[in-house]
């Protein structure tokens, strides 16, 4: 019984199915155990619910984690823990460091002075005066000048 090429096309792509499985598998597996490593004291760590926290012990026997958050101190399974945020040896070299690991401002922090002006602007200071507009606001549907307050038929100069 002769095979046909349809066929043999079948049982390769059947052969690399398995094999991708397989490999996905092991990869899964030694994410696995590489978070189980690094569960250490002192490690950040975030829970699958989504609650950070830092652990202050950890209980093999039990597969228990005691974790501080806030105020708060949780015990929970080690299979509980999603992910490491910062593992311990990271955790010791950001303490010397005064940079955050991100370099992005904070909501409401104002860049340096050359970083915030185009190029052949002179820089503001942060304290300067906002400059009034040379020319009045005007209202659009009845065709007139608009005070400070909103109100229609500003005085003109």
């Amino acid at each position: 019984m002769p095979l046909d090429p349809i066929t043999l096309v079948m049982f390769a792509l059947i052969a690399l199915l398995i094999f991708f499985m397989f490999r996905n598998g092991k990869k899964r597996q030694a994410a696995q155990l590489e978070l189980q490593n690094n569960l250490r004291p002192g490690a950040e760590v975030m829970l699958q619910s989504g609650i950070f926290g830092t652990i202050d012990a950890v209980d093999e026997e039990e597969n228990k984690v005691t974790l501080h958050s806030g105020t708060s101190t949780f015990v929970v399974h080690r299979n509980a823990v999603a992910q490491v945020v910062a593992p311990v040896d990271a955790v010791v070299e950001e303490e010397g460091s005064a940079l955050a690991p991100d370099d992005d401002p904070a909501f409401g922090e104002r860049f340096g002075a050359a970083d915030a002006t185009p190029a052949g602007a002179a820089p503001v200071a942060d304290d300067a005066p906002i400059a009034p507009e040379t020319e009045p606001r005007r209202d659009r549907d009845n065709d007139t000048d608009v005070d400070e307050q909103g109100n229609g038929s500003a005085p003109k100069a």
